[in-house]
């Protein structure tokens, strides 16, 4: 098994950070695991196992009602297929996809929880947008901003 260093799993806490964000408030298109898994794959060394597992983990996005987490799940995958030196064939990546599924499962939780604990803050931002407080709106955003891309980073490292 491949080891992980530090300054490898901080940059993983940042891309997962940067993704988590995404995901909901910046071009929503990064995200996707052909752009993510690349990047994580680039991180750990094997820039072509990150293409491999992106191009697969981004196939089982297309359709149902809630998909697994395209985040978390397509950076664990990769994480897993790189550090466990796994082929680039279709057993060693579906091996390293069916061992993220339960971290894309713990994405979406964090997708809930985060808007569970920001739709007490709507109250609040409801009162700053009657006094056209430009910055307490802002303020709010960032907050979630933070919640949300913290709750991935964590995970995914």
């Amino acid at each position: 098994m491949g080891d992980i260093s530090i300054i490898q799993a901080l940059l993983v806490f940042v891309v997962a950070f940067i993704m988590g964000i995404d995901q909901f408030s910046f071009l929503e298109s990064l995200y996707q695991p052909i752009v993510t898994c690349p990047i994580i794959g680039a991180i750990l060394g094997n820039f072509e196992l990150g293409i491999v597992v992106g191009g697969a983990y981004q196939l089982i996005q297309i359709g149902g009602a809630q998909p697994p987490n395209a985040i978390l799940g397509g950076i664990m995958a990769t994480i897993f297929a790189v550090s466990l030196d796994m082929e680039a064939t279709a057993d060693g990546v579906g091996a390293a996809m069916g061992l993220a599924i339960p971290f894309a499962v713990f994405g979406q939780y964090a997708v809930t929880l985060t808007f569970t604990f920001m739709s007490g803050m709507m109250a609040k931002a409801d009162k700053y947008a009657e006094e056209a407080d430009v910055k307490g709106i802002r303020n709010i955003n960032f907050l979630e901003m933070a919640v949300l891309g913290c709750l991935f980073g964590v995970l995914a490292v």
